[in-house]
């Protein structure tokens, strides 16, 4: 994640975020308190797809959830359904992954990694469909895919994630 801060003489602070997954998110935090939050479109970085303003408290409250103060999360690495020892989890392409723009049969998934895709979440369309193997992979797509634990790791590290 990468946080750029700005002076803003006589409003206060300028906070933009650029997240992991390439989302752009602006934070404008007033002198009187008052918390602007606006996200904005991955493919035109000018385009504001939703801001919401927050009083001091608001503001807080949200910090302490997101936090983890309210509610902290079950000490898991990603959220999966075990049986056995296959899983079923679902992750999101990553920018500058291997895999992206590329079919799932080009990659052969599950020849090569022991792993099978049985859903995919387009962000293009935001519909959920069972792929098959002329699906090409995007960026922010969501895939889901059952296999054992270990082979999905290596599937993600290999071809989904952009840290290699």
């Amino acid at each position: 994640m990468n946080v750029r801060e700005t002076e803003l003489p006589g409003i206060g602070y300028k906070f933009e975020i650029i997240t992991k997954n390439e989302d752009r998110l602006v934070i404008v935090v007033h002198d009187d308190g008052r918390r602007e939050i606006y996200h904005f479109d991955s493919d035109d970085e000018d385009e504001i797809i939703s801001s919401i303003t927050l009083d001091d408290l608001e503001a807080r409250q949200i910090a302490g959830i997101l936090g983890g103060m309210a509610y902290k999360p079950k000490a898991l690495e990603k959220v999966d359904f075990a049986f056995d020892d296959v899983i079923i989890e679902w992750y999101q392409v990553e920018p500058n992954a291997p895999a992206v723009n590329k079919t799932i049969g080009e990659i052969d998934i599950r020849s090569n990694f022991g792993v099978t895709v049985i859903a995919i979440k387009k962000k293009s369309t935001k519909k959920s469909h069972n792929p098959g193997p002329d699906t090409i992979i995007e960026v922010g797509d969501t895939l889901v895919f059952s296999g054992e634990r270990n082979q999905i790791k290596k599937l993600i590290d290999s071809l989904l994630s952009s840290k290699r």
